[in-house]
């Protein structure tokens, strides 16, 4: 698909989804490019992120800061943008920044504080990697493995969804921490895109997590490294070392549910003083550019490698975000809308 220059597309919601989603749940709207007003930016958007809480927005439900979704509005999203024209004093034409865009191919902003709209530095780095480990994705995994589960080098840590977005950044944090690992994922070819970052991995498709959780852990585990919860964080749970602490990022096995899976046997966490811990990425907003320093570091020093899932083409980004709920993605997934401009 060949987008225009002088027209703005927008996914907006047509509908409410129904377990996964489906392209009748989207609508394509075309309209002007916005225009640039005092104290605005105008941004052609680059790339746009995929994450699994989109689907949630579409339900109309307040899971972030972001106000919830009615039909006919234009889905949210971060993204990666440039700059084509400012009358901002802060930015400038030719700047690429990264923030609240939305899933549209053109965006107005007035750079509030919701939108959270910054430049991103050039490392020399793919600038899709700001909506991976130099974004969002990468913060979760940065700071709810090392502020949260606080690794030590010898821990044995187990990672869910160890291949997606954040759990395969999260099983190469715990390796350069000199940390024992073991991943989770399904299917072999996910299990192999991450067996190079992992003393074990587990085929949650083909073995039992249970048993294979029991033979791997003979002394349990120190850190678990929540993705999925349900059935998956309840067998950990059974295999708690002495002050083992889990970190609670995502609980993606249950977002199609009716009901929320009901833990049965948390009360294990007191028999081993161990700890379970939620956290709000953004509450850590003013350490963002610590981390993303630190990850672009790892990164130029082969230390760190992006595992992404490119989507190609704006038009593909219904169909991406069901690949997601889907469990088809290796890595951390965003579309591709189109690239930068000579300006």
């Amino acid at each position: 698909m060949n987008l225009p220059e002088d027209r703005n597309l927008q996914w907006c919601v047509a509908r409410r989804p129904q377990g996964n989603v489906v392209q009748d749940d989207f609508l394509l709207q075309e309209s002007a490019v916005p225009e640039c007003g005092e104290g605005q930016v105008l941004l052609r958007t680059l790339y746009l992120n995929l994450a699994p809480l989109m689907r949630m927005y579409m339900l109309g439900e307040a899971v972030t800061d972001e106000a919830p979704l009615a039909i006919g509005d234009v889905i949210h999203g971060r993204g990666v943008a440039q700059v084509i024209e400012s009358q901002h004093a802060d930015f400038l034409v030719g700047d690429i920044v990264q923030g609240q865009i939305g899933w549209q191919t053109f965006k107005v902003s007035s750079v509030t504080p919701q939108e959270r709209i910054s430049k991103v530095a050039d490392r020399g780095l793919s600038y899709g990697l700001s909506l991976g480990p130099l974004g969002m994705t990468g913060f979760s995994a940065y700071f709810g493995f090392l502020e949260r589960g606080r690794p030590r080098p010898g821990d044995v840590v187990v990672v869910s969804a160890a291949a997606g977005g954040v759990g395969s950044m999260v099983i190469q944090l715990a390796k350069i921490h000199g940390c024992h690992v073991i991943g989770i994922a399904g299917g072999k070819e996910k299990t192999a895109a991450i067996s190079s970052w992992c003393d074990a991995t587990i085929d949650y498709k083909n073995e039992s997590v249970p048993q294979r959780l029991v033979e791997l852990l003979p002394q349990g585990l120190d850190i678990y490294f929540d993705n999925v919860g349900g059935e998956t964080l309840s067998a950990c749970l059974d295999n708690l070392k002495l002050g083992a602490r889990i970190v609670l990022c995502g609980r993606i096995s249950e977002y199609l549910l009716d009901q929320p899976y009901g833990l049965t046997n948390y009360s294990k966490l007191g028999r081993v003083d161990a700890s379970m811990h939620g956290f709000f990425v953004y509450n850590y907003a003013e350490h963002f550019a610590r981390a993303e320093k630190q990850m672009a570091s790892w990164i130029s020093d082969d230390k760190f490698k992006p595992l992404v899932d490119v989507v190609e083409g704006f038009e593909n980004m219904p169909s991406g975000l069901a690949k997601l709920y889907d469990h088809k993605n290796i890595g951390t997934m965003y579309c591709r809308v189109r690239e930068i401009q000579d300006l």
